[in-house]
């Protein structure tokens, strides 16, 4: 086993450097950017609300002042031909933006320098943020952490004895109304839902039970801790609510579909005849092979529960977690702190996918990784 997860951590390298390589070069192509960013700023065509100019990434405030008491440049410099709404202004100073997002250099150079800091863990500052990368996710960390683990925890807890249910009533009228109730679930979009909720539960047009912004209250700190608790969950009803319902639906699915499977292999047959209990048949021997595909389903749900699927909740919701932060890094051409999460999700992922496979040989010890090859 050892040798097998010594493989798995040296295979990583490849991939990461394969992933990071791929959107390094899609973003090259993409148009706008950081410096395009600064430009409307500074023309006064800047859409955006959450970004903002106040030295991230090094001096560059003292940058962006400076060009708008330098005053316009007068002709037609190929550097300011480069950028959408760049004509007019100083081409010095179109040199000093680029050079402060590292854009002076060729991109080969730059994704090597990015790799050989990212390997250091070194993701430097936010362009558009006094604010060092790593102290902005840890500041963003918490509520998603709360919303990725929370509803892995509430859909397994739940789907997994309802699955296992369905799978040894299948075909009862129990089975056939879940059924309809699960697919109904599935097919309602989360965000959907969650803009339901708010109507009836949060001051919408019905009830106002439920908050609408952040994890705790104002008055948090001076709460006892029973007081905490129960607040913290008051404010995370509304989005786990949302969040559970599709991860709920395919989860329990899953379990059936995979109950069913073992429920009808010959081994079942074998013990059942034997006079072993349904009890001690179905928890004693189907329940270990059946629950090895749910098992490996847990690294995706968890991973897009923690990043992907939480995107439109925090929004809705007012919860400034790490979906919303890659969210805003995309659109205000933050590529400091796109690149920057997309590594440690990458790597993340990779970490989960390998955690999931030593989970199949605790389930099953009939399992061995060590010999096969990877």
């Amino acid at each position: 086993m050892g040798a097998y997860i010594l493989r798995r951590l040296l295979l990583m390298i490849p991939t990461l450097v394969g992933i990071m390589a791929i959107n390094f070069f899609v973003i090259q192509f993409a148009p706008g950017g950081p410096v395009e960013r600064v430009i409307a700023q500074l023309s006064g065509n800047d859409v955006s609300a959450t970004a903002r100019i106040s030295g991230g990434g090094g001096d560059f405030g003292g940058g962006g002042s400076g060009a708008e008491t330098q005053g316009l440049g007068t002709g037609s410099d190929s550097i300011t031909s480069k950028y959408r709404g760049a004509q007019g202004l100083d081409p010095e100073f179109i040199h000093q933006l680029e050079k402060q997002f590292g854009f002076d250099k060729p991109p080969v150079e730059r994704f090597l320098s990015m790799l050989w800091n990212y390997a250091r863990f070194d993701f430097g500052n936010s362009y558009f943020r006094d604010v060092s990368i790593i102290d902005l996710i840890g500041e963003k960390m918490p509520v998603s952490i709360s919303l990725g683990l929370w509803m892995t925890l509430i859909s397994y807890l739940i789907s997994i004895p309802l699955g296992i249910r369905k799978a040894v009533s299948d075909g009862s009228r129990f089975d056939i109304w879940s059924s309809g109730v699960i697919i109904v679930a599935y097919a309602i979009p989360s965000f959907l839902f969650a803009i339901l909720l708010i109507v009836l539960f949060a001051g919408g047009s019905f009830w106002d039970w439920f908050p609408l912004r952040g994890l705790t209250s104002e008055n948090w700190e001076s709460l006892s801790w029973p007081a905490r608790i129960l607040d913290y969950f008051w404010h995370l009803t509304l989005p786990l609510t949302a969040m559970v319902l599709s991860a709920f639906a395919t989860t329990t699915l899953l379990t059936k579909n995979s109950f069913l499977d073992e429920i009808r292999k010959q081994y079942v047959v074998t013990a059942r005849a034997k006079g072993l209990s349904e009890r001690k048949v179905l928890y004693g021997h189907v329940f270990r092979n059946a629950m090895l595909i749910v098992v490996a389903g847990f690294p995706g749900a968890f991973i897009s529960s923690f990043f992907a699927g939480s995107l439109l909740i925090e929004t809705i919701f007012s919860l400034d977690g790490l979906g919303l932060l890659g969210f805003e890094s995309v659109i205000n051409r933050d590529y400091a702190v796109v690149f920057a999460t997309l590594y440690i999700f990458s790597l993340m992922g990779l970490l989960v996918n390998l955690l999931s496979d030593l989970t199949y040989t605790w389930i099953d010890p009939r399992i061995d990784f060590e010999s096969r090859e990877v």
